[in-house]
């Protein structure tokens, strides 16, 4: 019998650039929608974990990205049933909207990358992912929908421009890091 490979989620942020403050009026049907589509996303198949604020029920007091960016960073089982619920649930009556509510962004704003199932990315491991995929392009470790790879294309793919584990294992500024 051979060992399988571990299972893998897929991770997802998006970032978004209000138009307006969160407590402004021109944003009220935006932040009347959060709650709604968060429970949608907590009860669609799929749905593993997204990111909350301390003793709040979302993220959008958060701001890694700048004062006027919002953040969504969840994952999922798969990538079809993240598509799912972005494009066939209350949630796409958010993105038709979007333009009220958000700026163009000129730049990527959705990454997404697989994990080891039970991992939860951090915010800083999301942003890298997404400046990676700024700076890169598409790649087995930073992907958009329309750019997607799988879990097993990832797997064991570095990172755009990282050393090897052996140099890094090497380096004496640098401790080594385990997989």
């Amino acid at each position: 019998m051979t060992a399988s490979a571990p299972a893998a989620h897929l991770a997802q942020l998006n970032v978004a650039t209000l138009r307006h403050p969160l407590d402004d009026p021109r944003i009220a049907p935006f932040v009347e929608l959060i709650d709604p589509v968060n429970a949608s996303a907590d009860g669609a198949p799929g749905f593993v974990w997204r990111l909350t604020e301390d003793g709040e029920a979302d993220a959008t007091g958060l701001r890694p990205a700048g004062e006027d960016v919002i953040v969504t960073l969840s994952v999922w089982e798969t990538r079809e049933a993240l598509w799912e619920f972005v494009y066939r649930s209350g949630h796409l009556e958010a993105m038709r909207r979007r333009r009220d509510w958000f700026e163009r962004h000129v730049e990527a704003h959705l990454v997404l990358w697989w994990v080891p199932a039970g991992h939860l990315p951090t915010i800083g491991e999301a942003l890298e992912r997404l400046a990676d995929l700024r700076a890169d392009g598409p790649s087995p470790h930073a992907f958009t929908f329309v750019s997607s790879y799988t879990a097993a294309e990832a797997a064991g793919h570095p990172r755009p421009g990282s050393v090897s584990s052996e140099a890094r294992t090497a380096s004496p500024v640098e401790p080594a890091v385990a997989p």
